[in-house]
């Protein structure tokens, strides 16, 4: 079995390799993994795995803007993290987090993530950070509290950088779909 890896910004994909990943996440999430999931995942760069020219683990990180305490911060956020069914459990997600990892300490302040239950694990063996405080959203109509987010929202810190603190909140940035 070949396998290789590749990192490109949304840019360098090509409409082909754009609909491997739609697949590919829409599989890996038994079909949920709406529009605007994907939409949240581009713009940023993509680590992706290929095994016998076939692709099988992809991830991203986006730029994102989180206020703390005052602070209007660039982080590196992580979406759209997934391996292919039956490619599970052979560190695959680790090569893509690999990628995005160098990416967040080369870029941003910090990396942030929501995990789900099942990938909270990897992400805590990796030195990601549960984030124990508040969690907002900068909407249309003013602040948002998002309380479903807490409690899955994790930090990476970046280099030699200091992770935010709580008690004060993390205020993201707004976007369509789920905030986080």
């Amino acid at each position: 079995m070949t396998e290789s890896a590749r990192t490109a910004h949304t840019f360098e994909l090509s409409p082909a390799e754009l609909l491997q990943i739609r697949t590919l996440l829409t599989d890996a999430f038994d079909g949920d993994f709406s529009d605007e999931d994907f939409d949240h995942g581009l713009g940023g760069v993509h680590a992706l795995v290929y095994e016998d020219g076939e692709l099988v683990a992809h991830g991203s990180v986006i730029q994102r803007r989180v206020i703390h305490r005052g602070r209007s911060l660039r982080i590196g956020y992580v979406e759209a993290v997934a391996v292919r069914a039956d490619r599970r459990r052979r560190g695959l997600a680790g090569r893509v987090l690999d990628a995005l990892e160098q990416v967040i300490d080369g870029a941003y302040e910090f990396g942030a993530l929501s995990a789900s239950d099942d990938g909270a694990e990897l992400y805590r063996a990796r030195g990601w950070r549960l984030w124990r405080g508040r969690i907002e959203g900068l909407g249309p109509d003013g602040v948002v509290h998002l309380p479903d987010e807490e409690g899955s929202t994790y930090l990476r810190p970046a280099a030699a950088r200091p992770l935010p603190r709580p008690p004060a909140a993390l205020l993201f940035d707004w976007r369509d779909g789920d905030v986080l």
